[in-house]
């Protein structure tokens, strides 16, 4: 199976021209992979990738059946995977979910499951920007806000028919939702359910293996951190892997460190204990003596600063890769200096989306420009017009009734061109939700995902195994950055 896949992509490894747009990766920051000497990733959605509509399906299920068992009228509610994405912002407040731009001015919103008017929404939010910092915004993260962010939205619908009278605001919704959710976590059901039969939820990738191979043979050292407990990580990464490496490996010989129970964010910031997993199979813990991990294995908790003891590095000698931009990201990065990998996966959908509509984009781009142009020279003569009447500044030679005329002419053509690029504009604000639109567009502008993007991974790819196109020795250069004054093209 490695070997038809490296077949396969012989010919294009070494021609990025030829690497399809979704599987590239993308660089915000340069980085040369050959001097980094140790890898880290995480596990769900990140070296296993699960069929997001499937498992929020059944995330979305077990809350519905915890809120019934507590007569809240649910029953009739269903799942609906279109009616958010990953990057919104949920207001929790006013009960509302919000798309923001890179600076945190809110560009659509919907309260409960009703798209908010533009007047509305203005209102609401002209004088009111997105903070992340505030407690009242919460950043749908990851693909496993899904479910959590749909059942919200559509308990503040019931919420405002006042079916909830022991719920005190949109803030205490939120807070029994996030419980309901925890508990359903924590209880085991679900992962017990997947343990039991991971097919129906794992996409399986047989490329991301050998992706790890190629590193593992050129020097790097790989980690697995998690935040899973040991028993779901053994279950689905034997899943995921062992098919794909043959009869003499399994997944266990790709890392020489796999440290579950991590509780990021705090692994990357706080002392935390250390336990071995001494028996695999049984999953028995031992305590760690001491500050450092003795030997390669299996850890549960411990913290980043005793990976770096152990292995001798630090700082940009070590990348991490996660799908939770700030559990895995921001805080590798900002805690310990480590180098960033994002994983979107919705980024392959986005991007063929984005080049299926390319030539109408380019029409629009046309379209734009030559309204541009009328609305200069709609503005030109409008002022001709008035230091006419005011006798100021140089006169224009033409007079008062034929500029009038022009202006008239000039505002028709700026209204037919109007009608020309309403449903051209309308379509590329629907790429990929009709409710939201494209996951790092907010506009013309980026979403704040992307803003995020920018701030916290050096690069970002959608999917482990694009690092096969790359190589474990390539040096992915950033994009000279582009300011509102430099030249198009």
């Amino acid at each position: 199976m490695i070997r038809a896949s490296l077949g396969r992509m012989t010919a294009s490894l070494f021609d990025s021209t030829s690497v399809p747009v979704g599987r590239r990766i993308y660089c915000n920051r340069t980085l040369n992979l050959r001097p980094i000497s140790a890898i880290g990733y995480d596990m769900d959605y990140t070296l296993v990738h699960y069929r997001a509509d499937v498992w929020e399906q059944r995330a979305y299920d077990r809350m519905q059946e915890l809120l019934a068992a507590d007569d809240w009228p649910v029953t009739d509610l269903r799942f609906d995977p279109d009616l958010v994405i990953r990057g919104l912002i949920i207001d929790s407040e006013l009960g509302n979910i919000v798309k923001a731009n890179r600076f945190g001015y809110v560009m659509r919103a919907s309260h409960g499951t009703r798209p908010m008017e533009f007047d509305e929404q203005r209102r609401v939010y002209r004088h009111t920007p997105v903070d992340l910092s505030e407690p009242r915004f919460i950043f749908l993260n990851t693909l496993f806000s899904l479910s959590e962010s749909c059942l919200y939205a559509q308990l503040v619908d019931l919420h405002d028919q006042h079916l909830f009278p022991e719920v005190h605001g949109y803030e205490d919704l939120f807070r029994r939702v996030r419980a309901c959710l925890d508990e359903a976590h924590v209880e085991g059901t679900l992962k017990a359910e997947i343990i039991a039969n991971p097919e129906p939820f794992v996409d399986l990738d047989p490329e991301t293996p050998m992706a790890l191979l190629d590193q593992l043979h050129a020097g790097k050292r790989l980690m697995l951190i998690s935040n899973a407990e040991w028993p779901y990580v053994r279950e689905i990464m034997s899943f995921a892997f062992d098919r794909f490496l043959g009869p003499e490996r399994s997944w266990r010989d790709l890392f020489e460190l796999v440290i579950v129970s991590a509780r990021k964010p705090g692994f990357f910031s706080y002392d935390l204990p250390l336990f071995s997993v001494t028996d695999e199979e049984a999953g028995l813990l031992s305590p760690v003596p001491g500050p450092t991990i003795p030997s390669p294995g299996v850890y549960l908790g411990g913290d980043a600063t005793r990976v770096e003891e152990y292995l001798g590095l630090s700082g940009a000698e070590i990348l991490y890769v996660g799908d939770h931009i700030y559990a895995d990201v921001r805080m590798s990065k900002s805690s310990l200096r480590w180098r960033t990998a994002l994983i979107l996966r919705e980024l392959e959908d986005e991007l063929a989306a984005l080049e299926e509509f390319r030539a109408t984009e380019n029409v629009l781009v046309e379209m734009m420009l030559e309204k541009e142009a009328l609305e200069v020279a709609h503005s030109r003569t409008r002022l001709a017009v008035q230091r006419r009447n005011h006798g100021y500044g140089e006169q224009p030679t033409a007079s008062a009734k034929e500029l009038e005329a022009e202006m008239a002419r000039l505002r028709a053509a700026i209204e037919v061109l109007d009608k020309r690029i309403v449903p051209l504009a309308r379509k590329a604000s629907e790429l990929e939700n009709p409710r939201w639109g494209a996951l790092l567009r907010s506009g013309n502008d980026k979403s704040h995902l992307a803003r995020q993007v920018e701030r916290s991974a050096d690069i970002y790819t959608s999917r482990v195994s694009n690092f096969l196109y790359a190589t474990p020795f390539a040096y992915l250069r950033s994009r000279r950055g582009s300011m509102p004054h430099d030249p198009l093209g």
